[in-house]
């Protein structure tokens, strides 16, 4: 294993450690609200406080961007932690077992590590660029699944961005007709580690952040399968809309979403 994946794993675990005690009494949880449907907890910045703790042990000049503490510069700046310390927050408060912590570590603007730690499965994904995907020690790869219509499809409702509901709502129909399910399950980054083993055919979701995409698009790429934005192009970190699917579906779910 990598040095830095090695490290973004003990961080992600430290994470998940916290996250674990304080599901155990979720009456306890400071909820605050960041905007409209968009929550925030005490766990979330502690958990993103155990991460960069880890990581600033052992690489004080690396610069982050954080969900909960934004941005902040490195003297070595050609390195970047991408760092989602919950992802699901609103699954988490609920008590609902769908979350997990994200990682991703850059290199002059291009992901080279990733890693993706389900607290409540001690589910752990990882990903090296050109070193390949694994879940725990076993390898991944995305599905065979090679039609739309064969296709189990994951997605995530555009709900900071209600303003395309309309468009979203039009994609999601035309999805129900055209593949052989869709999931909701409300932890993008989880969703798209699923579709790097398999669980998923393909998914899409607009709106995102980084640290929802980074370490999972990761993933699927070096799994096999292919991810982009809605138009197949390689600037969803930038854009906030992502599509991901295996090789042959990839093509029909961005036709899917264009009609």
């Amino acid at each position: 294993m990598h040095p830095l994946l090695n490290i973004a794993v003990r961080a992600a675990r430290r994470a998940g450690a916290i996250i674990n005690r304080a599901s155990l009494d979720r009456t306890q949880l400071d909820v605050r609200a960041k905007r409209a449907n968009d929550f925030v907890t005490q766990v979330d910045r502690a958990a993103e406080a155990a991460v960069i703790d880890v990581i600033r042990q052992a690489h004080p000049d690396h610069a982050f961007l954080a969900e909960e503490s934004g941005a902040s510069a490195g003297a070595l700046s050609e390195y970047r932690w991408i760092i989602d310390p919950l992802d699901g927050t609103t699954n988490f408060i609920h008590g609902f077992p769908q979350y997990c912590v994200s990682i991703a570590v850059q290199h002059r603007g291009a992901t080279v590590h990733g890693v993706i730690y389900d607290p409540t499965r001690n589910e752990l994904f990882t990903a090296s660029k050109g070193s390949g995907a694994f879940l725990d020690d076993r390898r991944i790869r995305v599905g065979k699944c090679a039609q739309l219509s064969e296709a189990l499809v994951g997605t995530g409702f555009p709900f900071k961005e209600l303003s395309r509901a309309d468009l979203y709502l039009r994609q999601m129909k035309e999805l129900m007709r055209g593949s052989a399910g869709i999931r909701r399950a409300g932890a993008a980054a989880l969703d798209l580690a699923y579709v790097a083993a398999g669980r998923l055919d393909a998914f899409w979701e607009m709106g995102l952040a980084p640290w929802d995409m980074a370490a999972g698009a990761l993933m699927i790429q070096e799994a096999g399968g292919l991810v982009g934005d809605l138009a197949g192009e390689a600037s969803y970190l930038e854009n906030g809309d992502i599509a991901a699917a295996t090789p042959k579906v990839f093509p029909q779910l961005l036709a899917a979403l264009k009609a």
